[in-house]
C-alpha cells in the first residue's frame, strides 16, 4: 500500500513537473515577460472595468433625448456638449464646483498641516498612535451619518446657532443656497484624506535637516519656509488629489446641506428624474477634463511620489 501511495505520489509530481517545467524554461532570464503576465490581469481590469465604462459614458453622451417621447434617440450628436458650452447656467454650475472644491482644498491644506507635523514630529510614540485613530476614526463612521450630523449642527435650532445667538449671531443654515454649510462639511469630511498623505511626507523629512538649519541661524519661520514646506509640498498636491476630487464628484452634501446646484446633483437629477441619460454623461465628462487636467499639474510637482 505505501509502495502504491509514493508511486501515486510520484507519479502527480511527474505530470506537474512535465506542465510547470517548460513554463520555467520560457520564464528563465525574461524579467519583462514575467512582469507582463503578473500584471497582466489587473491592467486588463483596468482597461475593462474603468476605462471601458469612460468610454461608454462619453459615447453615450453623443446620442439625444427625446423629451417628448422620453427616449433616448441613437443618433450620434454634439448637441449635449453645444448645450454645455453655451449655456450660463452650466457655466456657473461648472465654476461653483471647481470653486468649491478648490477651497475645500486650500482649507484642509491649511488644518492639515499643524497636525501633521505635530504627529510626525512633535508627539511622543504613544501621542502619535493616538493621534492616527483620532483621525482615522471619523473614515470608521458611515458618509451619510456625518453630512447628516453636520445637517443637524448648521440646522436653525442646531448646536452652532445656539452658540452663537448669545453673540447676536448665527450660522449658515440649511436648505438655502447659501455655500458656507457646504464648505464646512466637505472641509471635515475630507480632512483625513489630506492629514495622512501630508503626515507621511513630513515624516519622510529628516530631524537632522532641522537641527542644521537651526545652527546655521535660522529662524522657526525660516526654517519652515525654505526647509519644511518645499520638502513636504508634493505630500500636499498629493493630499490635494483626494480633497479636490471627492468635492468634485460629491452630490449627497450639497442636497442635504443646501439647495445649491453641484455638477453630481444635475447629473443625477437627469440620471433618476428626468431619465435624460445622454446629457447626464454628456456632464460627466466635464470633471473628467477637469481631473486630468490637475493630475498632470499634479505629476509635474511630484505628487505622485508621495501617494
Amino acid at each position: 500500500m505505501i509502495d502504491t501511495g509514493a508511486s501515486t505520489g510520484t507519479a502527480t509530481r511527474t505530470r506537474t513537473d512535465r506542465v510547470i517545467d517548460p513554463i520555467a524554461r520560457v520564464l528563465r532570464g525574461r524579467r519583462w515577460l514575467q512582469v507582463s503576465l503578473l500584471l497582466a490581469a489587473p491592467v486588463a481590469w483596468l482597461v475593462v472595468a474603468y476605462l471601458g465604462a469612460l468610454a461608454v459614458m462619453l459615447f453615450n453622451g453623443l446620442w439625444r433625448f427625446d423629451l417628448g417621447n422620453q427616449v433616448v434617440i441613437e443618433d450620434i450628436s454634439t448637441e449635449n456638449f453645444r448645450e454645455l458650452l453655451t449655456s450660463d447656467t452650466y457655466w456657473t454650475i461648472t465654476l461653483r464646483t471647481v470653486g468649491m472644491a478648490f477651497a475645500v482644498t486650500v482649507t484642509c491644506a491649511v488644518l492639515a498641516f499643524p497636525i501633521a507635523f505635530t504627529m510626525a514630529k512633535v508627539a511622543t510614540p504613544r501621542q502619535r498612535r493616538l493621534l492616527l485613530v483620532a483621525v482615522l476614526l471619523p473614515l470608521w463612521a458611515s458618509y451619510v451619518v456625518k453630512v447628516y450630523a453636520w445637517r443637524t449642527i448648521l440646522a436653525e435650532e442646531g448646536v452652532l446657532n445656539w452658540m452663537l445667538d448669545p453673540f447676536g449671531m448665527s450660522g449658515p443654515g440649511t436648505g438655502g443656497n447659501g455655500l458656507i454649510g457646504i464648505w464646512l462639511t466637505f472641509t471635515y469630511l475630507w480632512l483625513p484624506f489630506m492629514i495622512l498623505p501630508i503626515y507621511a511626507g513630513l515624516e519622510r523629512i529628516p530631524d537632522s535637516l532641522f537641527d542644521a538649519s537651526s545652527d546655521l541661524g535660522a529662524s522657526p519661520v525660516t526654517t519652515f519656509r525654505k526647509v519644511i514646506l518645499p520638502m513636504a509640498f508634493p505630500s500636499v498636491v498629493a493630499g490635494s488629489i483626494f480633497t479636490f476630487s471627492l468635492t468634485m464628484g460629491d452630490y449627497i452634501t450639497p442636497r442635504l446641506v443646501s439647495s445649491s446646484q453641484f455638477i453630481g446633483n444635475v447629473i443625477y437629477d437627469n440620471l433618476g428624474v428626468a431619465g435624460n441619460l445622454p446629457f447626464a454623461a454628456a456632464y460627466a465628462s466635464f470633471p473628467l477634463v477637469v481631473m486630468t487636467a490637475y493630475l498632470l499639474v499634479a505629476r509635474r510637482l511630484g505628487a505622485f511620489e508621495n501617494l
